[in-house]
This record gives C-alpha cells, sequence and structure tokens, in this order.
C-alpha cells in the first residue's frame, strides 16, 4: 500500500478488516493518488491491486506467481487515451481500456474483499 506519510509504496503488510480498508483508502484518495494490495490472510491469491490517480484507476489481478490480468475498463477513459497510475513506486501507463472511474474501481475492491469471487467483478484480460 502508499504510505501516507512518505508517498512511497511501503512493503510492509498489514491485516485490515474493511472498515480500516475504507479509512485508508480514503485517506490516500484525499491526496490524489494511491496504489493497493488486497488478498485474503489465509492464503497469497488471488491478490488484487488497485492504482488510482485522482478519478481514474486500473486494477490487476494475481491468480497464481504466474498469471496477471486486467480489469477491463468502464468506458471512463476513451480506448486510445493514455493514463498514468502508481503501481507500488512507479507511474505506469495504461491504455483507456483498462481504465475505471476510481468509484467503480473501490466497488470491485470492496466486492473483492467481501466475496473473494473474481469471476462477478468484471471481464478480465489475461497479460
Amino acid at each position: 500500500m502508499t504510505s501516507q506519510e512518505s508517498g512511497r509504496f511501503s512493503p510492509v503488510e498489514k491485516r485490515s478488516d474493511l472498515s480500516d480498508l475504507t479509512r485508508e483508502f480514503n485517506e490516500l484518495r484525499s491526496h490524489g493518488r494511491g496504489y493497493l494490495e488486497i488478498r485474503m490472510p489465509d492464503s497469497v491469491f488471488p491478490q488484487l491491486t488497485s492504482s488510482f490517480s485522482d478519478d481514474l484507476a486500473v486494477i490487476h489481478l494475481f491468480t497464481d506467481e504466474a498469471s496477471v490480468s486486467l480489469l477491463v475498463g468502464d468506458g471512463t477513459a476513451p480506448p486510445e487515451a493514455t493514463v498514468n497510475v502508481p503501481v507500488m513506486d512507479d507511474l505506469t501507463s495504461f491504455t483507456g481500456d483498462f481504465v475505471l472511474g476510481v468509484d467503480r474501481a473501490w466497488e470491485v475492491v470492496q466486492n473483492f474483499a467481501q466475496t473473494q469471487r473474481i469471476e462477478e467483478l468484471g471481464e478480465w484480460c489475461e497479460l
């Protein structure tokens, strides 16, 4: 997760319930940018990451060590657009095909945290 103090990625894992995660997300959002990694406490995978800058977000899904997918965007950005969001400590560019509004991305994160049902979160594009 992006550290609120330094603004840089902190590799220290924290155990959070949904209310803690919501509070931390809202704090990061108030700074305009952030990166979150979410997984269940009893397993390494699946893992979801949410990267956002202002009102734009991108979500990655890791189902195992060798598999990563991107959630298909919601039309917030045109397909030909390029959007930069933080992934750990680097700004990374994505096409509009994989960009969601930050509110929609937060809904996806909450649904994942509550259900772990990745198939219900949307359409995934395996990389």
